[in-house]
């Protein structure tokens, strides 16, 4: 099992080195190029990725054909479409690699015999999703109580990594902006 992964969850949970073993035969090592997809709209969401190196964003293409980025993921972090990884639907939604990426694959087919095995796991995916989420209530209470350039300056001051390693129009999708307002309000700022 990649180092990352195993190190990230022991974070969390207790995982000796067998059952790092386990886990192992539960995940596979993937590599995306920049710009590659690891699903497009329309496909069922067969799994849960985490980002040993690189960066992936979830997306969707709105009614007017603008893409809306609704999540980034870069080392440490997991991005799946939830909705669909536990309905097996059609998804709604995009996961492309921001950079070139190396991820570890978690299928949803093969999640229920893991849990059965570490039980712990399932202990370790709450946290997580318990801070994903917290995050995602953060986010909202930002688009709804903070200026358009507040919210920009919040983002910077919280995830300084990520200005540098997001394309400008794919920050200004994130946080509900034009790349235009985007680029007047760093010129504000120098």
């Amino acid at each position: 099992m990649p180092a990352g992964l195993a190190t990230h969850i022991k974070k969390f949970v207790d995982l000796t080195e067998e059952e790092a073993s386990i886990l192992l035969t539960y995940t596979r090592p993937l590599e995306i190029k920049k710009k590659g997809f690891l699903l497009k709209e329309g496909q069922v969401c067969r799994a849960n990725y985490f980002v040993e190196k690189g960066c992936l964003r979830l997306f969707f293409i709105d009614e007017k054909g603008t893409e809306q980025t609704v999540q980034f993921a870069i080392e440490n972090w997991w991005v799946t479409d939830y909705t669909g990884f536990r309905s097996q639907a059609p998804s709604h939604f995009y996961i492309q690699a921001v950079e070139n990426s190396k991820i570890t694959v978690f299928e949803r087919s093969t999640q229920d015999g893991l849990f059965a095995k570490l039980p712990q796991l399932e202990r370790y995916f709450r946290l997580i999703l318990e801070k994903s989420y917290g995050a995602s209530q953060w986010r909202i209470k930002y688009i709804f109580s903070l200026s358009k350039e507040n919210m920009y300056k919040q983002f910077i001051a919280s995830f300084p990594a990520f200005v540098q390693r997001i394309p400008q129009y794919m920050l200004a999708s994130y946080l509900g902006l034009t790349p235009e307002y985007v680029s007047e309000i760093r010129k504000k700022k120098s």
